[in-house]
């Protein structure tokens, strides 16, 4: 799939077929994110890549209830091993760091023939328990990873004439 048609078809799958995940195309799939950038070259995104039904259960409870959490064959939980730096931003590195990561694998799995949604709205704790990180590892994503059992829906964007500013920002767009 060329990569526009790729970054055009990606959209937050929520129904999933009952159909495991090949090895290979998840190896891909996270080989993409081990190349995703990182602030000082630290790379302190770690992925636990959940299969088990049991430890899905959990994930899904941990996102409050969200039952195609539990229902997708695998759920990536995104951490990171940190010592917490903030970048002169005022962004925490890791942070950002293993969100640009997850993108890639957001975007190397559709490229794959695979669905993914991002999950957010989740309890720290219950997610750290489900997967035996200690209280110091952050758990910054879910996502979901699965055959799609659905229809990508069509996006509703803002048009880029609003989102593009050449050279200063225009609070009047």
């Amino acid at each position: 799939m060329e990569f526009y048609d790729v970054v055009a078809s990606r959209y937050s799958c929520r129904r999933y077929l009952d159909r495991p995940v090949e090895e290979a195309t998840l190896l891909r799939i996270l080989e993409a994110a081990r190349l995703a950038p990182s602030a000082n070259n630290r790379q302190e995104s770690r992925f636990v890549v959940v299969r088990d039904p049991e430890t899905r259960e959990a994930l899904k409870e941990a996102a409050h209830g969200q039952s195609f959490v539990a229902e997708a064959p695998v759920v990536v939980v995104a951490c990171a091993e940190t010592d917490e730096r903030v970048m002169s931003s005022g962004f925490r590195a890791d942070v950002v760091d293993v969100t640009i990561a997850m993108e890639h694998v957001a975007l190397a799995a559709t490229a794959e023939g695979l669905g993914t949604c991002w999950i957010g709205a989740f309890d720290q704790e219950p997610v750290r328990r489900a997967i035996g990180a200690p209280d110091s590892v952050p758990i910054v994503h879910l996502m979901t990873l699965g055959y799609p059992a659905d229809e990508p829906r069509l996006k509703s964007r803002l048009p880029l004439d609003i989102l593009y500013m050449p050279e200063r920002y225009r609070a009047d767009r």
